[in-house]
């Protein structure tokens, strides 16, 4: 009988295992947080470190599952009422936050010499957030049912649905300066499919699923609930990705959807362990990916850019906060 797993495979399952183990409780009990850990770890042992793994994007593709089950299941805490009663935070906040960072941010790449359209996409780019990042970094403090915790998901999910009309500035900036793909679909129907994508999710939740699990508790087993969760969490994200969307807010919309369904702690209890293991592969994957070369290249420009972005995006997050009256803690 021909063997299922080679031993290569086993030292290479070690040693993603062996680099979290290892790392994360290191940065953790310095302060740094998990994540941090986790880059770090898979830094060491990619491409650019020990060279255990050559192609850290297969990985990459497997483990970005975990980030949109880990937005499934914020999305089953968070209540439509709760969602509703954010809206300000998210469209004012969350717009604001978005519209002004990119403002002084695309004027600061200017003033350093680039051009407009460039400075722009740069800006652009630089102010969308990782939500991965910081969901992790708010659940490991236990913030995120705070106040604060929920006016920095308000901006994320504002980031999130601010994907589409980015992409679509984009391609009419190409457009203007005659660099753009011939084979890319008119900008009415990116914006078509995106909100198709949107409608096709609400409706399913609504109507589809809670009668589906209804069904399957009472004719299927505890692993056919398992495999309808995870269908839930893969339909709604491919979904949103067809759409042009994040596939993070698909998995985000269906959770809340199904928050107020009988079978929300079923469904939780079933991905968790899946969303666990998932997210420390794709923090790993993710430091995997880090090409040092690129950076020691050009490390007067990455640490300049770096440096300046931030503290300008820092001083126009600041402003914003203190806008919509946060305090000067929560602000810094």
């Amino acid at each position: 009988m021909a063997e299922a797993t080679t031993g290569l495979d086993l030292g290479a399952a070690a040693a993603l295992l062996a680099a979290g183990v290892l790392a994360v409780p290191v940065f953790k009990r310095i302060g740094l947080g998990s994540v941090l850990g986790y880059l770090a770890a898979g830094l060491a042992i990619g491409p650019f470190g020990l060279k255990l793994f050559r192609e850290p994007e297969t990985i990459l593709h497997v483990a970005e599952f975990g980030v949109v089950i880990f937005l499934f299941i914020i999305g089953l805490e968070m209540r439509p009422k709760r969602l509703w009663g954010l809206r300000k935070e998210i469209f004012g906040l969350g717009a604001a936050q978005v519209l002004f960072c990119g403002l002084i941010l695309t004027l600061t790449a200017m003033l350093a010499g680039f051009s407009a359209p460039v400075a722009f996409v740069g800006a652009m780019g630089f102010v969308l957030s990782s939500t991965a990042v910081i969901m992790q970094m708010l659940e490991e403090r236990g913030e995120i049912a705070g106040g604060p915790g929920q006016r920095a998901v308000s901006i994320l999910l504002l980031e999130d649905l601010a994907i589409v009309p980015l992409l679509a500035i984009v391609a009419v900036l190409a457009s203007v300066l005659g660099v753009a793909n011939e084979q890319a679909p008119p900008l009415w129907q990116t914006v078509g499919f995106a909100v198709a994508a949107v409608g096709g999710v609400l409706l399913a939740g609504k109507y589809l699923v809670n009668p589906v699990f209804r069904l399957l508790a009472q004719y299927g087993g505890r692993e056919v609930m398992t495999a309808a969760a995870l269908l839930v969490v893969v339909g709604a994200a491919w979904a949103m990705s067809l759409g042009g969307l994040s596939m993070a807010m698909g998995a985000f919309l269906a959770g809340v959807l199904l928050s107020e369904s009988t079978f929300r702690h079923q469904l939780e209890a079933d991905v968790e362990p899946f969303r666990a293991i998932l997210l420390g592969l794709f923090f790993l994957s993710v430091g995997m990916s880090l090409d040092v070369s690129v950076v020691v290249a050009d490390w007067r420009l990455v640490l300049g850019g770096v440096v300046a972005f931030m503290l300008v995006k820092g001083v126009g997050i600041y402003f914003v906060a203190r806008l919509f009256k946060a305090s000067h803690h929560e602000a810094v």
